[in-house]
């Protein structure tokens, strides 16, 4: 969870306007548009962010909740699903079948970066742990793309080969350090 959703999450658990102030304007529009598309109202728009942010306190006040996902990614999965009950009883449907799969997509392209943005995280967090010339060894030759040669030069090994070995030796060591610290 990002810091900027534990600290809106604090809030609304406390009660803070300010909280619940930023999670209508950060989130409101996304809403208002998705059931807009799919038969609705702004009125209507509102009822059910509102209903989804009472599911939201309700869940906060639970000593045991935990927000696996972006807060975003929640609070539209909260109306989304709202909607569609609405929906239901009243007869209507989503206007285009497709944009309703291009949500469910959009769901799972969010999920998927989410994963990616956890295991960045808990690799830069192996790296700090690596320590030196590791670390730097890593960062020279995989992101600032230095050559072999260069880290050589760099690092002062008598040849290329010699520094090919030890960035071998580095990387086995962030490996285990990194899949050490996914399995905990």
């Amino acid at each position: 969870m990002s810091e900027a959703d534990a600290v809106i999450l604090e809030g609304v658990a406390r009660g803070d306007a300010g909280s619940l102030e930023r999670l209508y304007r950060d989130y409101f529009p996304m809403i208002l548009n998705m059931i807009v598309q799919n038969n609705g109202t702004e009125e209507e728009a509102k009822d059910v962010f509102q209903e989804a942010v009472i599911v939201l306190y309700d869940k906060v006040k639970q000593h045991d909740f935990e927000l696996t996902s972006r807060l975003k990614t929640y609070i539209y999965s909260v109306c989304r699903r709202l909607w569609l009950k609405q929906l239901g009883s009243k007869d209507r449907t989503f206007r285009d079948v497709a944009a309703y799969e291009d949500i469910i997509v959009v769901e799972e392209d969010l999920a998927m970066h989410e994963e990616k943005d956890l295991q960045l995280t808990m690799m830069e967090q192996a790296l700090d742990e690596l320590g030196e010339p590791c670390r730097t060894i890593i960062r020279d030759f995989y992101i600032a793309n230095l050559s072999m040669q260069e880290i050589c030069d760099k690092f002062g090994y008598t040849n290329a080969d010699n520094a090919k070995t030890q960035k071998y030796k580095c990387l086995q060591r962030l490996k285990k350090l990194f899949f050490t610290a996914t399995t905990k």
